[in-house]
């Protein structure tokens, strides 16, 4: 038998790969800033290649873009490249810096939004698309008032960038994943250009009604008529995104599908249809003001404090979830309003998750029947023993796709296992 090693021929872009091991001196606050969650199981092995040669590629676009923003405000006036006074060229260049700053400032919301928020659009791209528009309508107030107080336009223009560079930074990701919501037959790329045409047509039109209402003297010589004007356009933009919104029918369960379709399981053992579900699914509302709470994302010793468990408690609660890739008590602190806290094993998955909410919609359902808190948790395993699979089963039937599930289990707070002596 014979070994033989096939080196790959060299390319252009092969002295710039990076072994894995040798980012261990990345501080790991870093790593989940800059790298998507999982790195590098969760991506290609050429995607760090490839944002290596991005980061300079960019540098020099922007470098360029200040360049010539200069000479665009050179050419409209402020200040020229000859015939001017030190004093003019030096006016028109710190024109320019202001210019250039604004956007600067505003690419920090990008920065942040990217690094910090980057795993949560993959599970309400519908959310995040429409506070998108909320927050980019705040920048553009902004952006309104820089006539009425001239002398601080750069931090209003800042301002007004840095609100909608946020914007940005929830719109693009979000609608990606609602791109590849519609590509189901892999073309991603087509309906990607397809959406351009779509954009580019309805932008020449929205610039043409601009200029139309700019070019109309009630609105070019009077500033009330004008920010009642964009107003009214910007609240019936706001409705139609919400409507467009409501339109998309994901076969995906995130979280809030989860919920309806939980409950709906709880307590008429059925589910709906995926066009019935994503109609009751609330764009607007944030999970935690969602009834029951669910909080996960909490260490045991939070849980156990805050259940006011006992060490022989503890033990019976270890041996009560023994079959469950996860742990969920009710807040004890908070009798009126209902609220339970869900930490998770290792090797847990998503489907770990849905089995965490149904329990937690079965309690809440049957919660007065009886006062001592293990056998109704221990009530709500032997029904969630029993009814899961036929959950499952009504979810498949229903066209629900529960190969993908869109529940994120948090690996911060895994907890780990030891085998029984």
């Amino acid at each position: 038998m014979f070994l033989e090693e096939h080196v790959p021929a060299t390319t252009g872009s092969q002295h710039l790969e990076i072994p894995v091991t040798e980012l261990s001196w990345l501080p790991k606050v870093i790593k989940d800033f800059v790298l998507p969650a999982g790195f590098p199981d969760t991506v290609t092995d050429d995607y760090l290649d490839y944002m290596l040669l991005q980061f300079p590629t960019n540098v020099t676009g922007w470098i360029c873009h200040t360049l010539v923003t200069s000479s665009l405000l050179k050419a409209v006036g402020v200040g020229s490249f000859s015939g001017t006074s030190a004093a003019a060229s030096a006016a028109a260049s710190a024109a320019a810096i202001r210019w250039v700053s604004k956007d600067g400032i505003g690419a920090v919301g990008r920065f942040f939004i990217g690094g910090r928020f980057g795993n949560l659009f993959d599970d309400d791209p519908k959310q995040w698309r429409l506070y998108a528009d909320f927050i980019g309508s705040a920048g553009s107030i902004f952006d309104l008032c820089t006539p009425l107080y001239p002398s601080y336009f750069l931090p209003l223009a800042s301002l007004g960038n840095l609100a909608k560079a946020v914007a940005r930074g929830l719109k693009d990701p979000s609608f990606r994943v609602i791109q590849n919501h519609f590509a189901i037959a892999g073309n991603l790329g087509d309906v990607a250009a397809k959406e351009e045409v779509w954009e580019v047509a309805a932008e020449l039109v929205g610039l043409a009604l601009g200029i139309l209402a700019l070019d109309t003297p009630g609105i070019s010589k009077s500033y009330p008529t004008l920010a009642l004007t964009w107003l009214s356009v910007r609240i019936l933009h706001l409705w139609f995104r919400y409507q467009s919104l409501s339109v998309l029918q994901f076969n995906t369960i995130n979280l809030k599908r989860a919920r309806i379709l939980v409950n709906s399981h709880v307590l008429h053992c059925t589910v709906p249809g995926i066009d019935e579900c994503n109609r009751m699914e609330s764009i607007l509302l944030w999970q935690r003001f969602l009834r029951p709470r669910i909080i996960f994302e909490v260490s045991l010793e939070d849980m156990l404090d805050r259940g006011k468990y006992k060490s022989m408690q503890i033990k019976q609660l270890l041996n009560l979830y023994k079959e469950e890739k996860y742990f969920l008590v009710v807040n004890q602190q908070k009798p009126r309003d209902f609220e339970v806290f869900v930490s998770f094993k290792e090797g847990a998955t998503s489907l770990s998750v849905l089995r965490s909410v149904w329990q937690t919609y079965w309690l809440y359902q049957n919660w007065g029947w009886s006062d001592n808190i293990f056998d109704r948790l221990e009530q709500s395993l032997v029904e969630l023993k029993h009814r899961f699979p036929d959950l499952l089963q009504q979810l498949i039937e229903a066209g629900w796709d529960t190969n993908n599930l869109s529940l994120k289990v948090p690996k911060e707070m895994s907890i780990e296992e030891l085998p029984a002596l």
